[in-house]
């Protein structure tokens, strides 16, 4: 018999003052059982830092030939393709081919070094990525409960995070 995902709930409050974006998001957040807080913490983070009406998870950890995360409107058009983690070049290659944008969040410290010095990916104009350090990643995964509820405030490349008994201040790296 196979494991069933855990099911979670999260309350975001989102304050992006880059894209003037604020708004409240109730989500529901299915866990796969290989999958580890701290991966799907960065996942709500990614949904954070792009929220709109039609951002939505997607099926990237039971399917690795499928987002984390897209944007994609009612005749199947992907606005926006978000991978999370270390992907393999044939899937960004896709995912560029496929999606007006693509962003991938690293995270890991040194594997994700190692990962991005061995992409050759400066052909994908449509790519952003953006890595978080192993610190930061971590701290986010502790923030981590059942019944979330976490307030998210971007300016610039800086995001606050807060929540009943923590605060957050993260860093973001643009590597492209």
């Amino acid at each position: 018999m196979a494991i069933k995902p855990r099911v979670f709930k999260a309350n975001i409050q989102i304050a992006d003052m880059n894209r003037h974006y604020y708004q409240d998001h109730l989500l529901t957040i299915a866990q796969h059982p290989s999958e580890t807080d701290e991966r799907m913490m960065v996942r709500v983070l990614a949904f954070a830092l792009n929220a709109n009406d039609n951002l939505s998870f997607a099926e990237g950890i039971t399917d690795t030939n499928h987002a984390d995360l897209w944007d994609r409107d009612h005749n199947e058009h992907i606005a926006l393709w978000i991978s999370v983690g270390l992907p393999d070049e044939k899937l960004i290659r896709k995912a560029s081919i496929r999606a007006g944008q693509v962003i991938v969040y690293s995270y890991g410290g040194r594997p994700a070094e190692i990962w991005w010095n061995k992409l050759n990916v400066s052909d994908y104009a449509n790519l952003k990525v953006i890595n978080l350090s192993e610190q930061d990643s971590k701290e986010l995964a502790l923030m981590f409960s059942r019944g979330m509820k976490m307030s998210f405030t971007i300016q610039e490349d800086d995001v606050l995070i807060t929540n009943d008994t923590t605060t957050l201040n993260l860093t973001l790296q643009k590597l492209k």
